[in-house]
């Protein structure tokens, strides 16, 4: 094995070693960070949020609002330990497929130029960048099955 080889093999079982780590504490600050801004009236995103919300029946927006700021945070801190990832993964997919409802209800907001698809706003490339999390998501979950009793 040539020298090369050798430090491509030494990078890649360090990167192995800390892919699940770097996850978790990613997924971790991410949705506890942007989570909390949303009962505290102070996140960015409440405005899309609350549009998208405003059809649920027998709840107001600013309560969705509240509780999907909860929710965000619950899986923030589920992703902290080991024991409650495959609790997490699933509470964060059922997240995320909300997140993608204003690119169907509101492509006014989403889309530039009356709602052209290939034209996303700025709002329209926060949720697609979604698409990003769900594969870390996958990648995090397939390694569970494999290591079920190892520290991911």
């Amino acid at each position: 094995m040539s020298t090369i080889q050798k430090i491509d093999l030494k990078i890649s079982k360090t990167m192995d070693l800390w892919s699940g780590k770097s996850i978790k504490i990613s997924f971790s600050v991410i949705f506890i960070w942007f989570g909390i801004l949303k009962p505290l009236n102070v996140s960015s995103a409440a405005p899309l949020v609350l549009k998208t919300v405003d059809w649920v029946p027998f709840v107001s927006s600013t309560t969705m609002l509240q509780l999907i700021g909860f929710w965000e945070v619950l899986i923030g801190i589920l992703f902290i330990f080991d024991k409650t990832v495959r609790i997490a993964i699933p509470l964060l997919f059922l997240q995320l497929v909300g997140t993608f409802i204003p690119l169907v209800m509101l492509p006014e907001i989403t889309f530039q130029k009356g709602g052209i698809a290939y034209l996303p706003s700025m709002e329209g490339q926060y949720i697609i960048k979604n698409l990003f999390i769900i594969s870390a998501a996958l990648v995090l979950g397939g390694r569970l099955k494999n290591k079920q009793n190892i520290s991911i």
